[in-house]
């Protein structure tokens, strides 16, 4: 990806993080990168990185191969019908990360278009997003493509799109319950007698090494959990407490409160 030409139409949270997460790998040329704001106020830093900042979304894709855009979802038609005239469809790439807008719904206005659906995280930031992909295509080389630019920023996995917003529930979302969990994980070991500093210290790394648990062991959660609960002990009398206080079902309901919402 050193020499391929990506836009990003759109520098909100999610659009800054894609890329500051670029920024941050070695395998990325910033001067292969081109940004697109209306005001470019906010963005002004990033040309000190070597990427090129646009007040017009067309200019900013004149030559990418792969255009990323990365705006709401009430503003990705406006984008589309701003790019319309400029989009080569035989030349260039269109990937979308706005939630709840179809394939469908982009080739109505690009006719002819190679669209992908994408749903990073905000951890792409650092490298560590997981992004659910899928695409109008069953052209190997341009899915291996596009692949290999969000590869660039964490993890990738191919879905159906029927299943992309249910992956934006679980892997973008999922930042924020995830996140949430381990303020109240900080919040109780201050509770028992940890300064903030300190109790936030311990959550971050228990969090990180309960992850690498199961990436590495290829473990279900529950296996891991069964090798630290003993009879009579404090952490099953912990777990216990909290599924009495519904603390499963309740993740549960508002995963899936999130996805009834996305889905209307």
């Amino acid at each position: 990806m050193e020499h391929t030409k990506i836009a990003v139409l759109g520098c909100g949270n999610l659009g800054l993080s894609l890329i500051n997460g670029l920024l941050q790998n070695e395998n990325f040329n910033p001067a292969g990168l081109s940004v697109s704001k209306r005001n470019t106020s906010p963005i002004a830093h990033l040309a000190e990185k070597g990427i090129t900042i646009f007040d017009r979304n067309a200019e900013a894709i004149s030559d990418a191969r792969l255009i990323i855009v990365a705006v709401k979802p009430y503003d990705v038609a406006t984008i589309l019908e701003e790019i319309k005239t400029t989009f080569n469809a035989e030349k260039q790439i269109l990937v979308s990360v706005a939630s709840t807008v179809t394939i469908t719904e982009i080739q109505q206005i690009l006719p002819g278009a190679t669209v992908f659906r994408a749903m990073p995280n905000t951890a792409a930031a650092i490298g560590e997003s997981l992004t659910c992909i899928s695409s109008s295509t069953t052209d190997k080389e341009l899915i291996s493509e596009t692949g290999a630019f969000f590869s660039l920023l964490g993890e990738t996995v191919f879905i159906k799109e029927e299943l992309m917003e249910a992956a934006t529930v679980l892997g973008a979302c999922g930042i924020a319950y995830v996140l949430r969990f381990m303020r109240s994980m900080v919040q109780g070991g201050i509770q028992i007698g940890f300064d903030a500093e300190s109790a936030s210290r311990i959550v971050n790394q228990v969090v990180k090494g309960a992850a690498e648990l199961l990436i590495t062991g290829g473990q279900h959660p529950e296996q891991e959990i069964d090798k630290v609960t003993t009879p009579k002990g404090c952490t099953i009398t912990g777990l216990n407490e909290m599924e009495h206080h519904g603390f499963s079902p309740a993740l549960i309901r508002g995963i899936s409160a999130s996805y009834q919402l996305i889905e209307k």
